[in-house]
């Protein structure tokens, strides 16, 4: 949500800013809507100190015992206009605030220019690329001959884009969703959270989902919705709330099962766990004040840096160009993991964490501010969010990486404890 002040007194900066993201609006209306609604304030409150002058009068009268029919009458009158300016501010506040709610954040000066992915910056690269002397397999054709990914099954009980995981290859994923936990922890004053799955709506408009991304949710029969990532009930623990600014930053972390109905992704990522409908993410939310909220942002991705180095999987960071990054965000990067058995073997980096300052934006949208108790000063927080990390993609990510000749995975030394002490899944019928 952008500060109509801030539109007001500049705004061709403020098109400008609109334009860096590829969208061209119509500021004269918005200009508008604003002006016509000061106007009717302003004639709101000369009403109101005629209403109340005239009020003073009739007590005077009243005391002199004489007659104030007529002042009543002009009250009465006052009361009507009120009324009717009040309805006129409304529907007029309204019609503004449906138009600001559509547009996305702005964007920080050194987000590139570009149109789509081909157009992101590349920031850094780690780990070593593994080299097979046989064909890679992907993550479908190993968890299959596990007898571990069942994508047969998944299809069976809910449909297409969901799988369900068996034996060893389920607790992999929870060996990954609790180290990953476990690692934020220890690493950073993280505050664990269980939140509820299902939100109510203007969760989600405070976040940023709703309106422009319904088609991407599921809806329930009383109009509430599930997640599609714990970014939403995570965000929305301060919201309409004002905290005080001495426990800043705030550092949520939670795993969560995330629900998308990937509605604008058909025909895409179909093979495999790439693009689920439902898949499981630990996620980081931070909070904190504005001028320190660059730096969060460098933090986040350490964080998430942090779960790919110690499961020794090669990734690179990419800064995202202006027409990739998120509606809600201001800035982003991406960390892409590399999975080998990707585009038939010949390999592919692929998204496994976005981490993004989101500035007031979404503060502003929820009423979620700070106080300093020394100034005294109210200012509207800002937010941040990262995967810390997805947990279905790590684990392809694993499996590719550390497949071997014969189809088996050498678990990484990181996760043994979480797996019961099992190095190495391998097919129950292999000798």
């Amino acid at each position: 949500m952008h500060d109509i002040k801030f539109i007001r007194n500049k705004p061709n900066e403020f098109q400008l800013l609109m334009e860096k993201r590829g969208l061209k609006i119509d500021l004269p209306e918005i200009l508008e809507l604003d002006r016509q609604i000061r106007n009717y304030q302003t004639s709101i409150q000369e009403i109101q100190e005629k209403r109340n002058n005239t009020s003073k009068d009739i007590g005077k009268l009243i005391s002199q015992g004489k007659d104030v029919a007529e002042l009543q009458s002009q009250v009465s009158l006052y009361k009507s206009d009120l009324t009717k300016l009040d309805e006129k501010i409304k529907t007029l506040s309204n019609k503004l605030h449906s138009l600001l709610i559509t547009f996305p954040n702005y964007l920080e000066a050194d987000v590139p220019l570009g149109k789509d992915e081909s157009h992101n910056e590349l920031i850094k690269e780690w780990g070593k690329i593994p080299q097979f002397e046989y064909h890679p397999l992907d993550h479908v054709d190993l968890g299959e001959q596990l007898n571990g990914l069942d994508f047969k099954t998944g299809v069976k009980i809910s449909g297409s884009r969901f799988v369900l995981l068996r034996g060893h290859l389920a607790l992999l994923e929870r060996a990954l969703s609790s180290f990953m936990i476990d690692t934020h922890l220890n690493n950073l004053n993280f505050e664990e959270i269980s939140p509820p799955y299902i939100v109510r709506e203007d969760a989600l408009y405070g976040t940023g989902q709703l309106p422009k991304f319904s088609d991407d949710l599921f809806n329930t029969i009383d109009n509430r919705w599930l997640i599609p990532t714990s970014e939403v009930p995570l965000t929305n623990i301060v919201s309409n709330e004002i905290i005080d600014k001495k426990t800043l930053p705030l550092r949520f972390v939670a795993n969560t099962p995330c629900f998308r109905s990937e509605a604008g992704a058909a025909g895409s990522d179909t093979r495999g766990m790439i693009r689920q409908h439902q898949f499981s993410k630990v996620e980081m939310v931070f909070i904190t004040e504005p001028e320190n909220s660059n730096e969060e942002l460098n933090v986040l991705v350490s964080c998430a840096e942090s779960i790919l180095k110690k499961l020794q999987l090669p990734y690179r960071v990419m800064k995202l160009c202006s027409g990739d990054v998120g509606f809600s965000a201001k800035k982003t990067f991406d960390l892409e993991v590399w999975l080998p058995g990707q585009n038939n073997g010949k390999g592919a980096y692929r998204e496994i964490s976005s981490c993004s300052n989101c500035g007031d934006f979404q503060a502003r949208r929820m009423n979620a501010k700070f106080k300093d108790k020394e100034t005294n000063k109210i200012e509207f927080l800002h937010t941040l969010n990262g995967s810390g990390l997805a947990i279905g993609r790590t684990m392809i990510a694993v499996l590719e990486n550390y497949q071997q000749e014969d189809g088996s995975i050498l678990i990484p030394e990181v996760l043994i404890p979480y797996m019961k002490g099992i190095t190495k899944i391998q097919n129950p019928n292999m000798k």
